[in-house]
């Protein structure tokens, strides 16, 4: 069963390090998103929590510890966790209860307090874990397997780490503008080429910082919308949670070897591809319907590659789409309205929440000056660890 919801409201805590609670950030977002949908807390049928598994105990019952932060009312509650792909299934958790008549409105909200620096392994002894194997195996780091991705780039493509420079240049006009960004100033090539290395051949302003954040929306029904006297919202038509395909023939973090393809060949598409063709093929567009996109730039280089996985050019041509300025507002497919990640930062349940409320605004026409002129369709692309799929689609 497949269709629309509608998007009553967003709202969002701004990003940075504040070090106070996630539950204290996401309840901030929840009353944003409350407040722009103009709906009671008290009418609120059902809350999904995007966990935060690094906050402690009560980031594994993140929608009971937001319901309850806001004021038991009797609703329902749901937890989810897919990593960085938590917001994505929370939404698409709220999405089947409005579809399937189990709720008519729902709260989603995702909010994280990150560690300082780059994500450490959890405690412990688990040689099944694949994300604490690459740690104790290969001492690999995100940032090891962003600088791997950047030079698979360069040697496959001829991109350049100039080409990587002016992605996090672009990024940061868009987050100048953006009030919930964390980082608000201009950024020169020359001001990354500066910036220490980290993972050759990335520096320190090609990879996203740990933050610390919340986003929350308000979904609905389209009757409820109606019976609200909202005609035209902003809808969410697709949302995509697909997993990989065997055999995996390019590694991908945090798996430490490949599938074999000895007996079976690899997809003609990448996992990533993949995720974006499904929400496409769920929604009944395609690439060229898009108006703009919100990707996930774990890292500059990573940025180009989603310009080809969700098909906004062919295999390779990322980079000279960059050059071009198609992606930069403005352009004609602008990508990371937002800032992105770059602007941002990393809060891992909460951010593909927030590439939603990027899209909403957007859509609405209430982006400022970061608004695409005419914006009708969005697409996010998303990924979280092991194989869990996230984009959303929406339209207006």
């Amino acid at each position: 069963m497949t269709g629309d919801v509608a998007v009553l409201g967003a709202g969002m805590h701004p990003w940075g390090k504040w070090g106070r609670s996630f539950i204290e950030y996401g309840t901030v977002a929840a009353r944003a998103a409350l407040a722009d949908a103009g709906v009671p807390w008290q009418d609120v049928q059902s809350v999904v929590g995007a966990e935060t598994v690094r906050g402690g105990y009560p980031g594994y019952v993140a929608g009971a510890t937001f319901a309850q932060a806001l004021g038991w009312q009797g609703a329902r509650v749901t937890s989810v966790y897919a990593a960085c792909a938590s917001g994505a299934q929370a939404v698409n958790t709220a999405r089947a209860q409005i579809l399937s008549g189990m709720a008519d409105v729902a709260l989603v909200v995702g909010a994280d307090a990150a560690p300082k620096g780059f994500f450490a392994p959890a405690g412990g002894e688990r040689p099944e874990d694949p994300d604490w194997l690459r740690f104790r195996v290969l001492g690999a780091t995100n940032p090891a397997y962003f600088g791997l991705y950047a030079r698979r780039r360069m040697h496959l493509y001829g991109d350049t780490p100039q080409d990587f420079a002016q992605v996090k240049v672009k990024n940061a006009v868009a987050g100048a503008l953006n009030p919930n960004a964390r980082y608000r100033k201009p950024v020169t090539a020359e001001d990354v080429a500066a910036s220490a290395v980290v993972a050759d051949p990335l520096r320190l302003l090609d990879i996203c910082a740990t933050s610390d954040g919340a986003a929350a929306l308000v979904l609905c029904s389209m009757e409820f919308a109606r019976r609200r006297g909202v005609s035209d919202p902003v809808r969410i038509r697709a949302v995509s949670t697909i997993t990989p395909t065997y055999p995996k023939a390019v590694l991908d973090l945090p798996d430490i070897a490949t599938d074999s393809s000895a007996a079976v060949a690899p997809s003609p598409d990448s996992f990533r591809a993949s995720i974006a063709r499904a929400a496409y093929e769920e929604a009944g567009i395609g690439p060229d319907d898009l108006s703009l996109a919100e990707v996930y730039d774990l890292s500059t280089a990573l940025e180009l590659e989603w310009y080809e996985d969700i098909g906004l050019c062919g295999t390779g041509e990322g980079a000279k789409l960059l050059r071009e300025g198609a992606t930069a507002l403005g352009g004609r497919i602008p990508v990371n309205t937002s800032g992105g990640l770059a602007s941002f930062g990393e809060a891992v349940p909460a951010q593909a929440i927030a590439q939603v409320c990027e899209l909403t605004w957007q859509l609405r026409g209430t982006a400022g000056e970061r608004q695409v002129p005419g914006a009708r369709t969005g697409l996010t692309a998303n990924q979280g660890l092991f194989g869990h799929g996230s984009a959303v689609i929406a339209v207006r």
